[in-house]
């Protein structure tokens, strides 16, 4: 069997065997759901903008699932989705208002929000309250109160409530995190967390002048001017900043990975580059983990002045091993420690679990101190979706009773909170206790 046919081979049999390892195990949803009698779930999309276009582009590849109708408040968007899904032979109704979608759409099963930040709760809310199963995109919303509410309405309706945190659904990340972490504790004590999302200097965004949206309507949507509407991330009140575009998703990954929360957070960020917006650009943040073995320091930045730094990961390090993660597969690594169990270590190879990966042999030394080169395997699980896909298919399983929610409100919101908190330790520029009451929603 050569390289591409054992990759190829493991990622089936690894996908198989262990996506039912990464459903969420919440005592708060409703996971009792009655198979569906639907051949076809009828979907709406709220917001057609950057994510909202990232979304379609993955649900479009999912048989038993139809679009219906498209929202935005901003007719340039509404038109592009509109003509593009036209030439996909796929017909759709168009709404600037989603009350109005809600009135007049009554065969729609799940709604798809993908608008800024502060509208996901009065969106998210309002959607369970009529009946309808909702997924959602990260952030939950630019207030933790927004966020808790969300979760509220959520039980008390009983419809399913997903949360864009799609890497929970990354069957690369379930097979290490269930196989490798979990089983054959391949990185020994969890000491250090670390991750990163670096991007380079990027132009805010324009609009075309024939479609600037009258001051009245940008008014009654809650936004001061154009500029804002179109680059509502770096707005308080509108967006969380770099912390909750990027930091969102791998933070998330500590949490999960982890499996509990963290004690307290310090950081440190500012408005280092850019002086038109309100959230800062770079930020720095140190959380601590309370483990079973002891403490473990969880360090992330995010930096939008350079795109240095070796792309965006999450790396676990422990006494025996590492595992570095991506969503970027070129990315995603482990290593192993000289201390290791090397018969161990081979066992997991025979197992499929690990791949070794043959490095030159270092033949010098810069000082006596330094460890022993760290011997790298590959992870063998890979798969070829686009990154939300797979998300958004656990989300339609859990309606038609096939599965559960792998990141449902209630889960979500812990990684949430600790996200909000992040940012308040960049403003009062101390660190920060965090109380395992205080997170649940």
């Amino acid at each position: 069997m050569n390289r591409r046919e054992f990759i190829s081979t493991t990622a089936v049999a690894g996908a198989a065997m262990l996506l039912e390892a990464c459903k969420s195990d919440s005592g708060e949803q409703k996971a009792v759901i009655k198979k569906s009698s639907l051949n076809t779930i009828n979907v709406a999309l709220i917001g057609y903008g950057e994510e909202g276009q990232v979304l379609l582009e993955s649900f479009l590849n999912i048989e038993g699932v139809r679009l219906v109708a498209l929202c935005d408040i901003w007719e340039y968007h509404r038109g592009e989705g509109e003509r593009y899904l036209q030439k996909l032979g796929n017909e759709v109704r168009v709404y600037e208002n989603y009350e109005d979608l809600l009135a007049k759409e009554k065969d729609l099963q799940a709604v798809l929000i993908a608008t800024p930040d502060f509208c996901h709760a009065p969106m998210t809310n309002t959607c369970l309250k009529a009946g309808l199963h909702v997924y959602c995109e990260k952030m939950m919303s630019n207030t933790i109160e927004g966020a808790r509410s969300m979760v509220q309405t959520m039980r008390e309706t009983g419809k399913l409530l997903q949360i864009g945190h799609q890497r929970r659904s990354n069957p690369r990340y379930v097979f290490a995190l269930n196989k490798l972490l979990h089983d054959a504790q391949f990185c020994g004590r969890l000491t250090a967390v670390q991750g990163q999302w670096n991007r380079a200097v990027k132009e805010d965004f324009g609009w075309p002048k024939k479609y600037e949206m009258p001051a009245t309507m940008l008014t009654k949507y809650g936004y001061k001017d154009m500029h804002q509407f179109r680059n509502w991330r770096w707005y308080k009140g509108l967006g969380g900043g770099p912390l909750s575009d990027l930091g969102a998703h791998q933070i998330d990954i500590f949490n999960w990975w982890l499996g509990t929360t963290p004690k307290s957070v310090v950081a440190s960020g500012g408005l280092d580059y850019f002086k038109n917006h309100d959230w800062y650009d770079n930020a720095m943040v140190i959380y601590e983990y309370p483990l079973a073995q002891g403490v473990a320091r969880a360090f992330y930045q995010v930096q939008t002045t350079t795109s240095a730094g070796g792309g965006y990961f999450e790396t676990f390090m422990g006494d025996d091993g590492t595992i570095k993660m991506s969503e970027d597969p070129s990315l995603c690594a482990i290593y192993r420690e000289a201390r290791a169990d090397a018969v161990s270590w081979d066992d997991l190879a025979q197992k499929g679990y690990v791949r070794a990966i043959p490095i030159p042999v270092d033949a010098t030394k810069v000082d006596v101190r330094e460890t022993a080169q760290l011997a790298q395997y590959e992870i063998p699980v890979f798969f070829n979706k686009p990154p939300h896909q797979s998300h958004l298919e656990n989300f339609f399983n859990t309606i038609r009773g096939t599965a559960k929610l792998n990141c449902p409100g209630d889960e979500a919101f812990t990684s949430e909170y600790v996200i909000h908190k992040a940012n308040e330790a960049v403003g009062v520029e101390k660190k920060l206790l965090i109380t395992s009451e205080e997170v649940k929603a």
